[in-house]
């Protein structure tokens, strides 16, 4: 019976030992108030965690204050890399030092981290290439190659405070710009650059009182635009409310671009008040995350596969870049429900 206890005893200790060695990792993400961040918080800690890693996970409601306390804090405890996804990535430079100091690696999570030295790494999507794929499919719905119609278009853009809305904008512009020059695409506003098609903090309330005033200053007439360029859905809902307000019948609605396919857009997607969203696996991304981890604690090589085009105002910061693709009403199935990222009841 001694015995057994000694050996109890023994195990316990192990098991408290290994758990005291074990390496902590960060998790900052902005908020839980969109679906997508919350879906990357909890795909990391699950990915992290199955890693053997010790995590800490926090949501600061889009409040950088709050951000900065809980990466203090994660400093404080010991933490041995650090994940971020910012709110204002120009604003995290001092704790981002201190971290430094304390020698943790940092890693940034689909926002570029700028104005500061103490980054490591930059995880993410081709953010160019998401206004690519969201331009390519209006110039594919409109046939704008082959047609000589004219289409009214409105252009909207993301927060200001957020490095990848700017490569959102310029991915897509770079496709549509073409068609307004030739006369295609016309934009009754005239608002096509970045400034004034910004959407500060993404808020769709936002999106939806510039839509509305959109409407109300350029068509008077009660017609609407044939399409709505929106970087994200967030937005892109704040744009089908303000259009559905109006009153525009369901056969009349604008092709209305998006990205995160969160619940309620693919559900509007379903319903014919949004065209397609960008789909950025979040699994994929969290994946690729827990691999640089690995490879950084383990003193190996970290995998990127873009070294020149994110500079943060300091220094070209080292990235890996996935791939995006779209969900429209045609491959949602096989894109989004066979794949396990929803069940066919989340969309009803």
């Amino acid at each position: 019976m001694k015995k057994f206890v000694a050996l109890l005893i023994a195990l316990v200790m192990m098991m408290a030992c290994a758990s005291a060695l074990a390496e902590k990792v960060g998790v900052s993400m902005p908020t839980q108030d969109l679906q997508r961040w919350v879906q990357d918080g909890e795909n990391m800690q699950k990915e992290l965690e199955e890693n053997g890693y010790e995590v800490i996970l926090t949501y600061a409601a889009n409040n950088v204050a709050q951000q900065i306390a809980d990466l203090e804090n994660m400093i404080t405890n010991g933490c041995d890399v650090l994940v971020i996804a910012s709110i204002d990535g120009s604003s995290l430079g001092e704790v981002l030092a201190k971290a430094k100091e304390n020698n943790i690696m940092v890693v940034a999570y689909d926002r570029l981290l700028m104005d500061t030295p103490d980054v490591d790494f930059y995880a993410t999507f081709d953010n160019y290439k998401v206004g690519v794929i969201q331009a390519s499919y209006i110039v594919e719905k409109f046939d704008l190659e082959n047609t000589d119609k004219t289409f009214r278009m409105e252009v909207f853009a993301g927060s200001p405070d957020d490095n990848n809305a700017r490569f959102f904008y310029a991915g897509a512009m770079d496709i549509l710009q073409k068609y307004i020059d030739e006369g295609k695409l016309v934009v009754p506003s005239g608002q096509t650059d970045f400034e004034t098609c910004a959407i500060l903090g993404w808020g769709t309330p936002d999106a939806q009182t510039r839509m509305d005033n959109l409407l109300t200053a350029f068509y008077s007439d009660g017609s609407f635009p044939d399409l709505v360029l929106s970087p994200n859905d967030s937005l892109a809902m704040g744009i089908a409310n303000a259009v559905e307000a109006a009153g525009c019948p369901l056969e009349s609605f604008p092709v209305i671009t998006g990205q995160d396919c969160d619940k309620a857009n693919m559900k509007n997607i379903l319903a014919g008040k949004q065209s397609m969203s960008v789909f950025k696996d979040t699994r994929t991304l969290a994946a690729q995350v827990v691999e640089m981890v690995n490879e950084y604690l383990l003193g190996e090589e970290v995998t990127v596969n873009d070294t020149s085009t994110y500079n943060n105002n300091v220094k070209d910061v080292p990235s890996f870049l996935c791939d995006p693709v779209f969900a429209d009403i045609n491959n949602y199935e096989e894109l989004l429900i066979e794949s396990g990222y929803y069940t066919p009841e989340d969309l009803q």
